[in-house]
């Protein structure tokens, strides 16, 4: 059983949004407080330690909103839930997004966090030059890549990535049954409604999605799976691999 975000983390992570539209406001929190891989980074602490974060495919930056206010929430008496682990201090944030209007939402809401070292950069995350990071981001974003584009994606974010650093991704299970032709759907709408045009999917099984990652240079394991008739996706983490294994 996955812990529960709070309401008033929520509120205050989505709080940024409000200039942009009701849409984009109502989007956030939406996201924030129903998709579960929110809840699991805090509640888990899977960035924790971590003071370089990238995070490629962005969007509206939901996740620098969710970290700065977590750590804002970590610091008021009272509002941090019992037996979740410190988040994060992040000294940097940087976000690549190809979608510009999205792009340009990430940074009204980077602006009204106050976060001056959040930097959003407008572009293709398999083009763009990526800064050196202690731990890389990518959630729903290498299915819409062809599987060539996929592995240099990987080898280029472990070339940036500082020792000890770590990659967090979250992806679909492409043997997940009816949960994951469900998430698919709803995936190929998504990029219907972003690009305009339907974009074939590239999806793998677990097992491949890990020896994916072997192969650019990562240890990769499971961390937490979401199943069920809606979607069927894992969060994974990886670490570079030593030259010795």
């Amino acid at each position: 059983m996955r812990s529960q975000a709070p309401a008033s983390l929520v509120d205050a992570a989505s709080e940024c949004y409000r200039d942009s539209g009701r849409f984009t406001w109502h989007f956030a929190r939406g996201k924030l407080g129903g998709d579960p891989v929110f809840t699991t980074i805090l509640a888990q602490g899977l960035l924790n330690g971590f003071a370089h974060v990238l995070d490629l495919g962005c969007g509206q930056g939901l996740l620098a909103a969710w970290l700065f206010a977590a750590r804002d929430a970590y610091e008021t008496p009272g509002a941090w839930p019992q037996g979740w682990p410190a988040p994060p201090h992040l000294d940097r944030y940087t976000g690549v997004e190809i979608n510009a209007h999205e792009a340009a939402r990430a940074r009204t809401a980077g602006a009204r966090l106050g976060a001056t070292r959040c930097l959003i950069v407008q572009g293709d995350v398999r083009h763009v030059d990526y800064p050196e990071a202690d731990a890389i981001v990518i959630l729903d974003v290498l299915h819409y890549m062809d599987r060539a584009s996929q592995e240099s994606v990987l080898a280029r974010a472990r070339s940036v990535l500082a020792p000890g650093g770590r990659l967090l991704l979250r992806v679909g299970n492409a043997a997940g049954g009816a949960g994951f032709t469900a998430g698919r759907v709803v995936d190929t709408m998504v990029a219907l409604a972003r690009h305009h045009r339907l974009i074939r999917l590239h999806c793998r099984p677990v097992h491949e999605w890990l020896a994916v990652l072997a192969r650019a240079g990562f240890s990769a394991r499971a961390v937490a799976e979401n199943r069920g008739a809606a979607f069927s996706n894992v969060v994974l983490l990886a670490q570079p691999a030593s030259k010795s294994a």
